[in-house]
């Protein structure tokens, strides 16, 4: 049930422009500054999951790992997502809120 909502938020914050996805538009957000969460792919590979570990404990932007790429795209409309940021405060509560509620805690693999 968690799932479904996180997904939706997700799919939400999509149509409304405040999400970059992709490992590059991804870490461009963190550097940026313009991003309130990072979301990664359970199944991303260990590479990736560690460059934004290390790289949201610097810029200390919340980082969770959640899903799989396919879920993550599919929560987006689009292919495969390794990466997600999302750029809009109030969205990045809204998901953490059901993250914290499914018994997601914050940078631990699920």
């Amino acid at each position: 049930m968690k799932q479904d909502k996180i997904i939706s938020m997700i799919g939400l914050a999509t149509r409304a422009r405040k999400i970059a996805s992709g490992e590059f538009m991804t870490e461009k957000s963190v550097k940026g500054g313009q991003a309130y969460l990072v979301i990664v792919a359970a199944d991303a590979s260990d590479n990736t999951r560690e460059m934004f570990r290390n790289m949201c404990t610097y810029y200390k932007v919340p980082l969770y790992i959640y899903g799989t790429k396919e879920l993550l795209g599919h929560g987006m409309g689009k292919e495969k997502r390794a990466s997600l940021a999302i750029t809009d405060k109030s969205f990045a509560d809204a998901v953490v809120k059901n993250l914290v509620e499914a018994g997601i805690v914050e940078g631990q693999t699920v």
